[in-house]
This record gives structure tokens, sequence and C-alpha cells, in this order.
């Protein structure tokens, strides 16, 4: 059963209930991002809304039975290209286009690498660190994308780098130094997010990647390796987590597939304490790929209730799903959270506000029927 806050501490495992981190956007915070782009608020101004509103959302979030809350990454417009962008050599720019989201287009966003890629500062540490100063009893999460994510959706600058292992190794290094900068700040749990995996899920996505002359086994094991010697020197007490994404835009999805083909690597082969997975319809596939989880510290977050859409799912039919999943994962290594974040960009999902929160009250009753 999921404890009161003020009875629960963090340990290596996610909590019972819990969530993949990012909120829709409140109004009053849509129009001052608006008001800031036109240069009718101050970018001060902007922070005191920001810093308002994410009071208000931690609040939220605490009265819903949440045990870990965020920001709800308020003060980004990605969930990605913000925090990237805040890497020495990396800037975000306006594209040609937008990404295609399954017949809906994004804003024409992108990131480039300008220069040697490093940590002397980012300016997130203080997004946490405001964050961390309110939380009160709760356990202030963190959420960022994953080292994979440079690589798979920055365009680079010619003559910055020589090889590929160059670059690697400029960009683990980077995030050992943010991560670290982070822990010192106080967090204690990280989130990385990751959707390039959808990219090794269906046979349709392995074949575009051969299109481009690339081998998706090898990029398959350079995902696991960029992953694993990014937290490789985190503290002990540090949990970290993954996220696994197929795609979460004004409710569309970017890919489809099962974990089968890359689930040795996910289950065995990552050095992460818990997966959040998606599974919250068939295109996520069968639990059968769980079978590959061979370690009894490794926490599998099922993503069984949808972000995308406000009707509830219905409590049996989520608790005979847990079920089904223990076929292959001992119960006391499951958890429950929401497929993904509410809003992964600032556009949000097609769901109101109180859909939203009815979904997380959702996740944190079925929780406490569950493990009690």
């Amino acid at each position: 059963m999921t404890k009161p806050i003020a009875e629960q501490t963090l340990t290596k495992a996610p909590f019972k209930a819990d969530h993949v981190g990012s909120f829709l956007r409140p109004e009053r915070l849509k129009q001052a991002r608006l008001q800031r782009e036109t240069g009718d608020i101050t970018a001060k101004e902007l922070r005191t809304i920001e810093d308002e509103e994410i009071t208000k959302l931690v609040e939220k979030q605490k009265e819903a039975g949440l045990n870990s809350v965020t920001d709800g990454e308020f003060r980004r417009k990605w969930w990605h290209f913000d925090f990237l962008s805040g890497f020495d050599g990396v800037e975000f720019f306006e594209t040609d286009k937008g990404l295609q989201f399954n017949g809906v287009v994004t804003k024409a966003h992108g990131i480039r690498v300008t220069g040697k890629i490093g940590f002397s500062d980012h300016y997130m540490i203080e997004h946490f660190k405001f964050l961390k100063s309110i939380a009160g009893n709760a356990v202030a999460k963190f959420t960022i994308p994953s080292p994979n994510m440079l690589i798979h959706r920055a365009t680079f600058e010619e003559g910055i780098y020589a090889n590929d292992e160059e670059l690697f190794d400029d960009l683990v290094t980077a995030y050992q130094d943010v991560i670290q900068a982070l822990y010192d700040e106080g967090c204690r749990y990280l989130q990385i997010d990751d959707t390039s995996w959808a990219s090794f899920l269906s046979e349709e996505g392995r074949e575009t990647l051969k299109a481009k002359g690339q081998d998706p086994d090898k990029l398959v094991q350079l995902s696991a390796r960029a992953i694993n010697e990014s937290i490789a020197k985190r503290p002990a007490d540090l949990l970290v987590t993954m996220h696994i994404c197929r795609g979460n835009f004004k409710s569309t999805y970017f890919s489809s597939g099962g974990y089968e083909d890359v689930s040795e690597t996910i289950f065995g082969g990552l050095d992460v304490d818990g997966l959040f997975l998606e599974f919250d319809d068939e295109r996520s596939g069968s639990f059968e790929p769980l079978r590959h989880v061979n370690r009894p510290d490794l926490f599998v977050v099922l993503g069984l209730i949808t972000s995308k859409f406000g009707e509830l799912e219905a409590p049996e039919q989520l608790k005979a799903r847990i079920a089904e999943a223990t076929k292959y994962v001992p119960l006391d290594q499951l958890c429950l959270s929401p497929q993904c974040g509410f809003a992964s960009t600032e556009e949000g999902n097609q769901l109101t506000e109180e859909q939203q929160w009815e979904k997380v009250r959702h996740v944190v009753t079925i929780a406490q029927d569950v493990w009690q």
C-alpha cells in the first residue's frame, strides 16, 4: 500500500504509484509565455508566474497521493530540446519543418551542436533547486532526456569532432557532470526519458535505420552504452530510472512495436534502477518480453493508464493486467504509472486538467488496492 507522504522514504525503487513527470500547462502560464515572447512581460515576471504555478502543481500532486513530485516541466517548451541546449556547444534553433506525429506536426524547433559538448554549468540546476525548496516531505523528482536524444535529434556542424567516439566521450562526460551537479543540490530521484528506443521496436523502424546506412543492432548497443556510461559514476543513493516512449504529442504517437526485439538489452543490459514502460494499448505489445528481467533489484513501472485521453480505465481490467505481468516479474518488483507524461511539449495532450488529476488519483487508488 502506498504510504502517506510523511511516512514514505525513497529506496532504490520507484514508488508503487508513480508518474512520468510532465503535466498540462495551466492557462495562466500559457498566456504568460506568449506575453514574454511578445515582450509584454519581462523574464523576471515570467519566472515569478512559473514559480507560483509550479508551487500550486506540487501541492496538487501531493493532494492526489503522489510521493514524488516534479515541476511538471512547466518551464520547458520541449521535454528534451530545452535541457540539451543547456550544455556547452549545443544550441536551440528554429528548423525548416517540425516533426511528424501520426498526421500532426510539431513546431519547427531543433538543436544543433556548434562546438565541443561540455558542462560548465546548466540553467536547469536552478529549476531543480526551486523544486527541492518547495517539495516539503515529498521526494523531488527531476526528469531529463537521455544522452541518446542528442545523438538522434541534433544536427552537427562540420569539423567539430574527428570521429563518433570523440563525440560520445564528451557527451557522456557532460552527463556525468550534470548528474553530479543535480545530486549535489539534493536530487535523489532522477528519471531519464528516451524515445530513441522506439526506432528498434518495429520492423518498419529498423528498415528506416537500414535505409540510412545504419546497423540497428549496433545502435542498440551504443544506446545502452550511452545510458550506462552516463550514470556509471552516480552516487549509490541516487535512484535512476528510464522512461521508454513511443512519442507523445497532442495525444498522438510516433511509432509502435513491442519490446521483444530489444528485450534482452533493455531488461538485462541497462544499469538503471527502474524502467517506466508503455503498456496502455496494443501498440506496446505483450508482457512476454518481461521474461528477460534477470535482476531482483530492477523495478518495472507498468504504464497501463493512458495520458492521451480522459476516459478512465476499468479498475478490474487494470488489476487483471498487473496480475498478468506477475507471470514474468514478481509483484514486489512492479509499480504503476501513466504510460507517459501529460504534456511532453507545452501544447499538452487532449484532455482537461480535471481528467488529468482523475488519472493520477486512479493510479494511486489502484496501487493502494494491489500493493496492500
